[in-house]
């Protein structure tokens, strides 16, 4: 018997599977190029796979919301605002989910974290926006600021051993209650800081204080929860503002508050005209919250930023310096130039104090 002739399929047919319109296809598949974008969309095959890749998707989409708030320059609702205080750490998500979307092999995902990561790497740095230009003239003093958030009150002897050692000019004290209050009228503090101007609070949380080597003026203060006293200090002759911060935290039904009174701060700061002015204490914000990008976008310097430890953190201490938000700051306008600054380590509170030297300059030539 002669062997069946071998059916050889026509050019036709061989031309439609290509095109994807032959019987191997079936009827509305996607063809060609749209077939590339189907595959890279798709999560991918396997139990296991599919899984990780829907795991995958939850610390993305999570450092994702908080970029977007941050690149539109808003603070958004509970959690934005207390994620933004920690933002550097959002990098850890990032890279859960380019292992994750490695483990899936799904291409997609693994594009979404490599995105996700360059995005919070470039936010990371060190903002700048509203610094003034640097000082020129005649420099009239070197003095040394200090901030410290003694935690209801509960730092106040970390604190005077502080003031013995480091012996700076100014303090600004925030949740100093009345035992501070007594311990700053000490004969030894009273001493070494014969000018002060003291707001106690209803609570232990709410009392402020400024503490002065020079002769102090007080001067109205900013409105909010908790007190921020402010004063006017005469330092070789020229007239030199402070200002308290401690507006309320960031919590959880209180952001109307804690972005208000921010909000106050920077119209305080706005309106500071060309005398020299420091704005110090505990602002519970970072320079990822778009409400103290807006104080600094007054024209007012970061000392820590200026002095290169933008990233620091100064609260939580237990945690600090290797886990936490820099949320103590001490912001200078242009006539005072940020020299040195670091952050001190107090028993019995949750913050770390600033102590920064700068120079104070004369009225600009």
């Amino acid at each position: 018997m002669r062997p069946a002739p071998i059916e050889r399929p026509s050019v036709e047919t061989t031309v439609a599977e290509d095109q994807g319109t032959g019987p191997g296809r079936p009827p509305g598949a996607p063809r060609g190029a749209r077939a590339g974008v189907v595959r890279l969309l798709r999560l991918p095959g396997g139990r296991a796979r599919r899984t990780a890749a829907w795991c995958a998707m939850v610390p993305l989409a999570l450092v994702s919301v908080v970029v977007l708030c941050r690149a539109a320059d808003i603070d958004g609702i509970t959690p934005i605002p207390q994620l933004l205080a920690f933002l550097p750490w959002l990098l850890v998500p990032a890279a859960l989910g380019l292992l994750l979307g490695t483990a899936a092999r799904w291409p997609l995902g693994c594009g979404w974290a490599l995105a996700a990561a360059a995005a919070t790497g470039w936010f990371i740095q060190p903002y700048d926006g509203g610094t003034p230009p640097e000082p020129h003239g005649p420099v009239l003093a070197r003095l040394r600021m200090m901030t410290a958030n003694l935690e209801f009150g509960q730092a106040r002897d970390g604190l005077l051993t502080a003031l013995r050692r480091e012996r700076p000019d100014l303090v600004a004290v925030q949740e100093c209650d009345t035992e501070c209050a007594q311990a700053l009228d000490s004969a030894a503090v009273r001493a070494a800081y014969p000018y002060r101007s003291v707001a106690l609070g209803d609570t232990a949380a709410a009392g402020s204080a400024i503490l002065s080597r020079h002769p102090l003026t007080r001067a109205e203060g900013v409105r909010g929860t908790l007190r921020m006293p402010g004063a006017v200090v005469r330092i070789a002759g020229q007239r030199l503002r402070i200002q308290v911060a401690h507006p309320m935290p960031p919590m959880p039904g209180q952001l109307d508050v804690w972005g208000t009174e921010l909000g106050r701060l920077r119209a305080y700061a706005a309106g500071r005209g060309e005398e020299p002015t420091l704005i110090a204490g505990d602002f519970n914000a970072t320079q990822d919250h778009a409400a103290f990008r807006a104080v600094l976008d007054t024209g007012l310097r970061d000392s820590a930023r200026a002095t290169g430890i933008s990233r620091t953190p100064s609260w939580p201490s237990a945690t600090a310096p290797v886990l936490g938000a820099q949320i103590d700051h001490v912001l200078a306008s242009r006539a005072l130039r940020p020299r040195t600054a670091r952050f001190l380590e107090l028993p019995h509170t949750d913050h770390r104090a600033l102590l920064v030297e700068l120079d104070l300059y004369g009225p600009q030539g």
